[in-house]
């Protein structure tokens, strides 16, 4: 059993792994700018309190994003914590699939990412999945009560539980480093359209969708279904699944 650090641990996935990690006997420590959100407080944008929440923790999961501001600060956080964890055995980074493929600023620099810890000398294991179901309910609640919903229904997405991730993560941290693992995705490839559907018949809303036509090469990826990966399908819970068994 070892001690692991894991930043972003209050988040969609952060809050399935730390207590999977717990439960498979780990000491975790889950690091936050607040006080009461984690068990230690540091900030990754100046690395003030984050040497002393690292100190002794032999692995480290690396869960936070800037996602709010497409991720401008990611490749500063990553480097701040590797500053600080150069003593673990282990670093295991979350990263999307398609991100080398898609001109997306977030993706690019997600990629950044991915380099930086590469080249630490902090031995690693990078895993790709794609979106969760959860980020697709939230796109799909921010728009749900519109009188016309505007989507780029054409968008070709491969959703995953974030609790099947976080389950692969667990794995990781007691596997040895891999570099870049398998990717992960969800178990069907679906349009934007198919799954605002699915949304509408559960939750009566939103009644009417027209097609957003994106320009543009990031859109043009999306619609090729670049963020996705088939050949690497879990045989876990579906779009319907989630919608039927989690949204009210």
């Amino acid at each position: 059993m070892a001690v692991v650090l894991v930043t972003g641990g209050s988040g969609t996935l952060g809050s399935h792994l730390a207590p999977l990690l717990r439960g498979s006997g780990h000491e975790v420590r889950v690091l936050s700018r607040r006080a009461g959100r984690g068990t230690h407080v540091g900030d990754l944008n100046d690395g003030a309190g984050v040497a002393e929440a690292a100190t002794g923790a032999e692995v480290v999961v690396h869960l936070a994003s800037d996602t709010r501001r497409l991720g401008r600060k990611d490749q500063l956080q990553t480097g701040n914590l590797l500053s600080a964890v150069k003593q673990a055995r282990l670093l295991v980074y979350i990263s999307i699939v398609g991100i080398d493929r898609i001109p997306y600023a977030y993706y690019r620099r997600k990629l950044a990412c991915e380099a930086t810890i590469a080249s630490s000398g902090v031995p690693f294991t990078i895993l790709r999945a794609t979106q969760f179901h959860e980020l697709i309910a939230l796109g799909l609640r921010a728009v749900e009560r519109l009188p016309v919903a505007p989507l780029p229904v054409d968008f070709r997405f491969q959703p995953v539980a974030a609790a099947e991730v976080a389950a692969r993560l667990s794995e990781l941290v007691d596997s040895a480093p891999g570099g870049r693992v398998e990717d992960m995705g969800g178990p069907q490839v679906l349009s934007l359209g198919d799954l605002a559907q699915t949304w509408s018949r559960r939750r009566g809303r939103p009644r009417r969708v027209v097609r957003l036509p994106l320009p543009g090469r990031a859109a043009a990826a999306f619609r090729q279904g670049l963020n996705t990966c088939p050949e690497h399908m879990t045989s876990g819970q579906t779009w319907d699944e989630y919608v039927s068994s989690t949204v009210p």
